[in-house]
């Protein structure tokens, strides 16, 4: 009998499963994803102003001269950004965006691999094909392809900047952050992390990158000055149009002043506190649990308190996510991935029966998403801080649990 059950019910390990099932899923999505939505597009078109702005620039006409009033997508680049984005305009507009469209997707597939690797896990890891369904399957992957947006090339630049920074190669480090700044500087607050690691060579990099980009371009754009006295303006000011940051989504729903600016100070103490915890007990610990979680609170604060915050930026917390593989994750609890679910669901709550509830829940998911996963965050090293406290031992450093290394745990219920 044994001999027989061996044939009829062959044994087959999880990571031979998960690959399995995972694959054929991730690649339908994928082929979905891009050459079905992104192709068809949608009410919102990111790329329209980019390549407008790009042609313009060929042509020597002014880039910076659009109606500010409208609630169209804007030209922001700067003129950096400019420079760099100009061969998109070599040809028509239609082929132009499809070949944007797939390298974006490129892009995140190797964001993926980047994100297995600085995990320490393998390219035939298990864990490629998670990372990859995830992704797929979150609103911010899918917006940032149908409205053909730069935010895949924003998070490829961060993991390559993160894993040469772990891997000590600080020149190189910066260059991803730098062009990435160049076009989109969103990922300018991650500057703070080679700055209190002490990695001083990788700010070379990052900041002077941008800046001789910005001088080469500045002259090639015949309204360059137009950036500083209108662009920039505007780049500071809270709209109340896709905007989910704390100040966009007050202005939208008429939110007291006062209380925005309360909301913003609160989330900002939070971030300090969790920054210097994680700095002082995890930096030497555990630097890459450091470095993602420091991440993740780091662009989170930007979202929300800053004047601009879009949906799609969540896919920029997928390595603080990913530290749930980790020993001393913060986002080891509910509400952290209930959180995750408000910025990165691909659900919508609009509905004819219930349109009051369904148009509330819509236009603020997004925001309590980043606000309950910051809380999450904050809290989990609060009541680690408050527990340490009590047992006398928070003047203590911590010994290194693996140097992150993904849980024990965790890999041996996979293998079974």
């Amino acid at each position: 009998m044994a001999v027989l059950d061996r044939h009829l019910y062959p044994q087959m390990s999880a990571q031979r499963i998960i690959p399995m099932v995972l694959w054929p899923i991730s690649i339908m999505m994928i082929f979905h994803r891009s050459v079905i939505l992104a192709v068809n597009g949608d009410r919102t078109n990111d790329f329209a102003p980019v390549y407008e702005a790009a042609l313009r620039f060929l042509n020597r006409q002014p880039v910076y001269a659009e109606n500010l009033n409208t609630v169209d997508p804007h030209y922001l680049y700067p003129p950096a950004g400019t420079l760099l984005m100009a061969p998109m305009a070599l040809i028509d507009p239609e082929r132009s965006r499809w070949i944007f469209i797939a390298i974006s997707v490129i892009a995140l597939v190797v964001s993926a691999y980047l994100l297995a690797r600085l995990f320490n896990y393998s390219a035939r890891s298990w864990v490629i094909p998670v990372i990859l369904f995830f992704f797929f399957s979150t609103e911010t992957v899918a917006h940032t392809l149908i409205f053909t947006n730069f935010n895949s090339f924003v998070l490829l630049g961060m993991l390559a900047f993160l894993l040469l920074m772990m891997r000590r190669h600080d020149l190189w480090a910066g260059v991803p952050l730098a062009l990435t700044i160049a076009v989109k500087p969103v990922l300018a607050p991650l500057l703070l992390l080679p700055l209190l690691n002490r990695q001083w060579r990788v700010l070379v990099t990052a900041i002077s990158i941008p800046i001789v980009l910005n001088i080469i371009a500045w002259p090639l754009i015949v309204d360059s000055h137009s950036f500083l006295t209108r662009t920039f303006p505007y780049l500071n000011e809270a709209r109340d149009y896709y905007n989910s940051s704390i100040a966009g989504n007050g202005a939208y729903f008429g939110v007291a002043d006062w209380l925005i600016i309360l909301l913003r100070i609160a989330f900002v103490a939070m971030a300090v506190f969790s920054l210097w915890f994680l700095y002082r007990y995890y930096r030497r610990a555990d630097e890459l649990l450091w470095l993602t979680t420091s991440t993740g609170v780091l662009l989170l604060t930007t979202f929300l308190v800053g004047a601009l915050g879009q949906g799609y930026y969540s896919m920029l917390l997928f390595p603080l996510l990913m530290t749930v593989f980790l020993p001393g994750s913060t986002v080891r609890n509910w509400p952290a991935w209930l959180g995750v679910y408000g910025c990165m669901a691909f659900d919508s709550f609009y509905s004819k029966r219930w349109e009051w509830p369904g148009w509330w829940l819509e236009y603020n998911k997004v925001t309590w998403g980043w606000s309950l996963l910051m809380i999450a965050v904050f809290c989990s090293l609060l009541f680690r801080y408050l527990d340490m406290r009590h047992d006398g031992v928070a003047h203590l450093e911590a010994d290194p649990p693996g140097g992150g290394t993904p849980d024990p745990e965790l890999l041996a219920t996979v293998e079974k």
